[in-house]
């Protein structure tokens, strides 16, 4: 039940994000999430996307370097304390939260949160445990497009 998600380092300039997101979408790909951050010199464009490893390949032949990561989405309540709630068998079982990002699952009524961790089958068996729904890339499709 772990997604694959792209990091792509882009130069923290004008038209670099840009050209990343034009080139995958001149290939046919389809963004499922996206968070970025930076640095003063570069950037981390971080998605989840229709074709993992052919968006690799398109943002390689770009020479912008990307690597592959396994994350997973969590399916949450979105009411006030949810994701508090779902952090502290993680705190309890001293895992740590390498980085998250938060997205608003449709009109579930639900919220999805991806997670990284050093550990992901441990923090997954974790959230599992404590009942929280873990998506799939084919359920997390569903929750992001849900009508």
């Amino acid at each position: 039940m772990k997604l694959k998600q792209l990091s792509i380092f882009l130069e923290n300039a004008p038209g670099r994000l840009y050209e990343a997101l034009k080139a995958l979408g001149d290939a046919g790909i389809n963004l499922r999430s996206l968070c970025i951050s930076d640095t003063s010199d570069y950037g981390v464009l971080r998605i989840l996307v229709s074709d993992v490893a052919k968006a690799r390949r398109v943002i390689m032949e770009k020479q912008l370097p990307a690597r592959i990561d396994d994350v997973i989405a969590a399916e949450i309540e979105d009411t006030p304390g949810s994701l508090a709630r779902a952090l502290l068998p993680l705190k309890e079982g001293d895992v740590n939260v390498e980085y998250m990002y938060g997205l608003i699952g449709g009109s579930s009524g639900k919220a999805v949160v991806v997670f990284r961790f050093r550990d992901t089958d441990r923090a997954m068996g974790i959230l599992q445990a404590n009942g929280v729904k873990i998506l799939d890339s084919k359920s997390f499709w569903e929750a992001e497009h849900s009508p």
